[in-house]
């Protein structure tokens, strides 16, 4: 007897300032666990599985993530009773955004055309502690402007290797940049927030491990005068090992959209 599965697309946003990134781990709360977990809840004595269109690490939030439901047996009926009762049971820093019907041949890795994320961050004085979550606190006066013409360089076709932090052998390095934009911080705001803040915006068809924050750790180290933007051009030729001694913090990053 063939074994009738139908196949969801499900949209999510979340805070992850309290979880240990995306993926399950034996110990620790993870937005995949949790999800789950809610999912087992509302959907008893059904067999079904997740699978996220990325994962995120640490600390890390999204605004605009999405994960593919594989469930075996009858299809869900109401799919807007399914979001109400998901988000009923979902704690407060996780929300499901929409659920939609895909067929088989739907690839939640492969299809995703462009994602964007987004590095919040202040500089030149302590922030407010509710300010945590959001936004990396540098201390140091940073140099925005050469860090704005900066951002510029890490667009395009380049070799990433010195921008990641799980280099593994014949893994894919050269990754396209379609932009890459420091500007103000016009995204997030609060009462609390510093006068001033700032945004990285990058957005490609993919991103390696911390190949983000490490990006900006690239340009706070420049804002700070520690290396220059001809090391920064230098670090995104092939075969050059240059070793970036700042990963920015997780909690200031976020995934902003994906394009399917």
């Amino acid at each position: 007897m063939q074994i009738e599965r139908h196949f969801y697309l499900v949209g999510i946003q979340y805070l992850g300032f309290r979880y240990s990134g995306w993926q399950q781990q034996p110990g620790q709360k993870t937005i995949e666990a949790m999800l789950h977990k809610t999912l087992q809840f509302i959907l008893p004595n059904r067999k079904l599985k997740i699978l996220g269109a990325g994962r995120t690490d640490a600390k890390v939030s999204a605004l605009d993530m999405a994960f593919e439901l594989f469930l075996e047996g009858s299809e869900i009926a109401d799919t807007d009773r399914f979001l109400q009762l998901l988000n009923t049971n979902l704690p407060p820093d996780i929300f499901a955004l929409n659920v939609k019907k895909v067929d088989a041949s739907f690839n939640i890795i492969k299809d995703v055309e462009q994602k964007e994320y987004v590095y919040l961050f202040s500089h030149g004085e302590k922030n407010h502690p509710f300010c945590a979550p959001f936004l990396a606190n540098i201390l140091d006066l940073l140099d925005i402007d050469a860090m704005k013409t900066a951002a510029e360089l890490f667009e395009g076709t380049h070799d990433f290797s010195n921008y990641t932090g799980s280099r593994r052998k014949n893994s894919q390095t050269v990754r396209t940049i379609f932009s890459c934009k420091l500007q103000e911080n016009e995204m997030i705001k609060a009462n609390f927030f510093p006068d001033k803040s700032y945004a990285l915006h990058v957005k490609g068809s993919g991103f390696m491990r911390y190949q983000v924050r490490m990006i900006m750790g690239a340009l706070i180290q420049l804002g700070k005068g520690e290396i220059t933007s001809h090391d920064i051009k230098s670090s995104l030729e092939r075969d050059t090992i240059f070793n970036l001694t700042f990963i920015a913090p997780a909690s200031g990053l976020l995934l902003h959209k994906l394009d399917f």
